[in-house]
């Protein structure tokens, strides 16, 4: 009796065989990431914190059409040197993540309290960044030096946008299919030790996990449906964890019925169809779409809708880092954490072409950005 391999090299042949087993390996979505990627991913998202931010002037402005004239006037963002531009809380607390991921630990445990002593010195950094409440106090909570030191209560208004927009390393980490339970153990427990909510760590698991797709070169049409189908898991991991589990099933469901609507109004929920957006959707219509899908009328200020936002940008954008920044950095709302967000996905995606040097030259903190990627494109090489 010939065998199933035999049997398939007579049917097809072994071109056809190889031909095959590369359109499925395409299709699902193997990709081997490289170090430019991972710079670029960690590089542009501090530029697209900058940008949306502009000194407090851009990230506190509710129109987007103000913000686009302004950017007019200086030139267009081609014209953009970013010398002088400082990074928000955003990026020093993406950088705090990033380092601790690429320092030495042995345990989930270990990594946790680094985390924590990180977010916590990083608090030392925060003149003219605009940190948010609930991560300075939370972080004021933060017991590094102890066990369990990374635990704060319980927050029944923890939803803000503080735990999504400092995640997106731990999908560059984690970015392997295969490391998607420590993506989903780092990224919630980082995001709980300020926003013990699952409508904030839930953005924290968001930014991650889209991150960790645009590594892997998965088409972005399929990431919200992707991020659906994974929720349960983390849920799963709440209770398995066992810590505040009644009060986190309370509020679980906004989350998941945000991001379901959403994917719905966009014809993508099922991930396998090209999104739909209004024709056409001018600046004002952004804005106005952003305030409907937030909690309180300033998009991009929740866990939920800050990746949200970045998403819808990401779709819209393609492969055009001017279209992105106008709709990710270049609105009425939170812009600096959309921004960061969505720059971090395009940067993993795209790299670095198309982006004018102005933008990124003489970033604040870019030795130090540059550094981290590097530390945690070998450490992601060590793990797979």
């Amino acid at each position: 009796m010939r065998s199933c391999r035999d049997f398939c090299y007579a049917r097809f042949g072994f071109a056809n065989i190889l031909k095959r087993l590369i359109q499925y390996h395409s299709s699902h979505h193997f990709k081997m990431p490289s170090s430019d990627q991972f710079k670029a991913s960690m590089v542009l998202s501090a530029v697209g914190d900058a940008l949306g931010y502009k000194n407090g002037e851009w990230e506190f402005c509710h129109s987007g059409e103000a913000i686009h004239k302004e950017l007019q006037k200086l030139g267009g963002l081609q014209k953009i040197d970013i010398n002088g531009w400082i990074v928000s809380d955003d990026t020093v607390l993406h950088l705090a993540t990033a380092e601790a991921l690429v320092s030495s630990w042995k345990t989930r445990d270990e990594l946790f309290l680094k985390i924590a002593s990180n977010y916590k010195d990083s608090m030392s950094d925060m003149r003219g960044r605009a940190p948010g409440n609930t991560t300075l106090s939370s972080c004021a909570h933060l017991r590094p030096g102890r066990p369990q030191g990374f635990f704060v209560p319980f927050n029944p208004r923890g939803g803000g946008c503080g735990a999504a927009m400092r995640s997106m390393c731990i999908g560059l980490l984690y970015h392997s299919p295969e490391k998607l339970d420590d993506l989903i153990a780092v990224s919630v427990e980082s995001g709980r030790m300020t926003h013990n909510n699952p409508t904030g760590y839930l953005g924290s698991l968001a930014s991650s996990l889209l991150t960790s797709f645009a590594v892997q070169g998965r088409p972005v049409r399929e990431w919200g449906a992707a991020l659906l189908s994974t929720l349960p898991k983390a849920m799963s991991y709440i209770k398995e964890i066992g810590r505040d589990v009644e009060e986190n099933e309370q509020h679980w469901s906004y989350f998941t019925d945000a991001w379901t609507s959403y994917l719905s109004l966009r014809g993508i929920l099922q991930g396998n169809s090209d999104p739909v957006f209004p024709e056409p959707f001018p600046i004002k219509a952004r804005d106005t779409f952003y305030k409907s899908v937030s909690f309180n009328g300033w998009g991009g200020a929740s866990g939920h809708d800050a990746p949200m936002i970045a998403y819808d940008a990401l779709l819209g954008a393609g492969a055009s880092w001017e279209e992105l920044c106008s709709r990710a950095m270049f609105h009425g709302g939170d812009s600096d954490s959309t921004g960061v967000i969505a720059a971090a996905w395009w940067g993993a995606l795209y790299g670095m072409d198309g982006v004018p040097v102005g933008n990124y030259k003489k970033l604040e903190y870019r030795k130090r950005i540059e550094k981290a990627a590097a530390e945690l494109f070998a450490k992601a090489q060590e793990l797979t």
